[in-house]
């Protein structure tokens, strides 16, 4: 049998990562994630992570730079990393954003490695 069961996550109490993510709900091939309010500053150091992610602009504007290709994202505004891209990004105007992560981001450590 499936599992049925229902998971919530109060996201004001949610775990929050070294990077400033709060982990939302998460199930076994999937999990979401919220930046919320990062502020301006520098661009973060191109990485490539273990999994997809695709994300939806709250609010804010940020620059994506995705194997070299740079997309300036608004509110309104969803976006693909693939698996294994090398990417980084800047915050242009206090930015907040919902993710989803497959396979979960922070298990495994995957949030914290990067892909060789």
């Amino acid at each position: 049998m499936a599992d049925t069961s229902v998971t919530k996550v109060d996201g004001e109490n949610s775990p929050v990562g070294r990077m400033g993510q709060r982990y939302l709900a998460s199930g076994v091939r999937l999990s979401m994630r919220l930046w919320l309010d990062e502020e301006p500053g520098e661009a973060k150091p191109a990485v490539r992570r273990e999994y997809e992610t695709i994300g939806y602009v709250l609010k804010g504007r940020a620059e994506l730079t995705l194997e070299g290709q740079t997309v300036r994202l608004e509110a309104g505004d969803s976006y693909v990393v693939p698996h294994g891209a090398e990417h980084s990004y800047k915050i242009l105007e206090t930015f907040s954003a919902v993710e989803a992560t497959s396979p979960p981001a922070e298990v495994h450590g995957r949030d914290e490695q990067e892909v060789h």
